[in-house]
């Protein structure tokens, strides 16, 4: 691996909830500095597609697959077990996967709520927990959450799915102080609207899409790239001595004042 502190050549990244939106995103960013790719994602098509597209734009990047459901712990064994069969440990975990389904809070029923959990939150946990034997060979290893605004203030996106970018976010605070001595840095990325397809439905209200817009300082929906950035910058040898973060990526959302 090249001492630049700007490249991510040599390491080995695996990212969840990879085949579209913010997580194909990172992917893209990370290979383009260098790292060769883990993805996982439920839907196999998809995800076979989005690791064409990633070998077709990065072609000196080894970009390999596998569909789990990163909400089952067997799937979550199995995913470890494949990082481990690389043969050289892992450098980046990012833990991108997630789920919601937005309604009052009375009107959830248990299995709901707690499949949400199940995704958003335990998956994360036992993920990094699983990893972290791979994450330790290394002097230098990250893991990236990425969490949502919704886990720092009220959204209108439901209660469960801010417990779960709360507790995501906690998580990313004690695990960055636990496993410092470890050589391995936690931090965590905090979006606002991002132009996705899961987001393709609220914003489609032109009404909701204006107050979104009234909310956001920068007066614009963010992209996928804009996550991916901050995303990246938190896997390079540059940011060495940041951890424990939770970076907005919000266009200004959060300190939006009276």
């Amino acid at each position: 691996m090249d001492g630049n502190r700007w490249r991510l050549d040599g390491r080995l990244a695996l990212v969840t909830g990879a085949s579209a939106g913010i997580g194909l995103a990172i992917a893209h960013e990370l290979a383009a500095l260098g790292a060769d790719l883990l993805l996982v994602a439920r839907g196999e098509d998809a995800l076979q597609q989005a690791r064409d597209e990633l070998a077709d734009r990065h072609p000196a990047r080894d970009v390999q697959a596998m569909a789990a459901d990163v909400a089952d712990d067997d799937d979550r064994q199995a995913i470890l077990d494949w990082a481990e069969d690389q043969g050289d440990g892992l450098h980046v975990l990012v833990n991108n996967a997630g789920a919601n389904a937005t309604k009052a809070a009375v009107d959830y029923t248990e299995d709901e709520w707690r499949s949400i959990f199940e995704t958003n939150l335990f998956s994360a946990f036992e993920l990094s927990r699983y990893a972290h034997p791979l994450l330790a060979r290394h002097p230098a290893s990250c893991i990236v959450n990425v969490g949502s605004v919704s886990g720092l203030t009220h959204v209108r996106s439901g209660v469960v799915y801010g417990m779960t970018k709360a507790a995501l976010h906690q998580m990313t605070r004690n695990l960055a102080c636990e496993w410092a001595a470890d050589g391995i840095r936690v931090n965590a990325v905090a979006p606002w609207y991002i132009r996705t397809r899961r987001t393709s439905g609220p914003l489609s209200d032109p009404d909701y899409y204006d107050e979104v817009l009234e909310r956001t300082p920068m007066r614009r929906i963010g992209e996928p790239e804009e996550v991916a950035g901050a995303v990246a910058f938190l896997c390079l040898p540059a940011a060495a001595y940041v951890t424990g973060e939770c970076i907005a990526v919000d266009g200004g959302f959060l300190r939006y004042g009276f």
